[in-house]
C-alpha cells in the first residue's frame, strides 16, 4: 500500500476501543500491515475463495468515494429480484401471500 493509498484509507478504519477509552488492549499488529495482508489474498484467491469480512470496509469505501464525487455517501434506489412459489397445502391461510401480477393465490416470496 502506498503512503497516498494509506492516508485516504486510514479514516476509514473504525478507532479501537482502548484509544476511546473504552478499555481493553492495544492491538498486536499494525492495521497498515493487516490491510497489505487482505488486499495479498483479494489478488491471490480466487472469487469464490474470498471471505467477506471486509464488507464494511468496503461500504465505508464506496461511502468516501460518493461523497467526493459530490453523490449521497449511501445509495438511494436499489433493485429486489423476488420470485413466487406456490405454498404447501401444510402452509396456513394467516401465511400465504398473494401475487398480484399473476394473479396467483397462497404463494411464499424466495429470492
Amino acid at each position: 500500500m502506498t503512503d497516498a493509498e494509506w492516508e485516504a484509507v486510514r479514516p476509514l478504519l473504525p478507532v479501537p476501543a482502548w484509544l476511546r477509552g473504552r478499555g481493553g488492549q492495544p492491538e498486536a499488529y499494525c492495521h497498515r500491515a493487516i490491510l497489505d495482508a487482505i488486499r495479498y489474498l483479494v489478488c491471490v484467491l480466487p472469487p469464490l475463495a474470498r471471505p467477506l469480512a471486509g464488507q464494511e470496509f468496503h461500504d465505508r469505501l464506496r461511502d468516501r468515494v460518493r461523497q467526493m464525487m459530490g453523490r449521497d455517501a449511501q445509495p438511494t434506489a436499489g433493485v429486489i429480484d423476488l420470485q413466487s412459489v406456490k405454498a404447501d397445502a401444510v402452509v396456513g391461510s394467516d401465511s400465504r401471500g398473494f401475487d398480484g401480477g399473476k394473479l396467483v393465490n397462497g404463494l411464499s416470496g424466495t429470492s
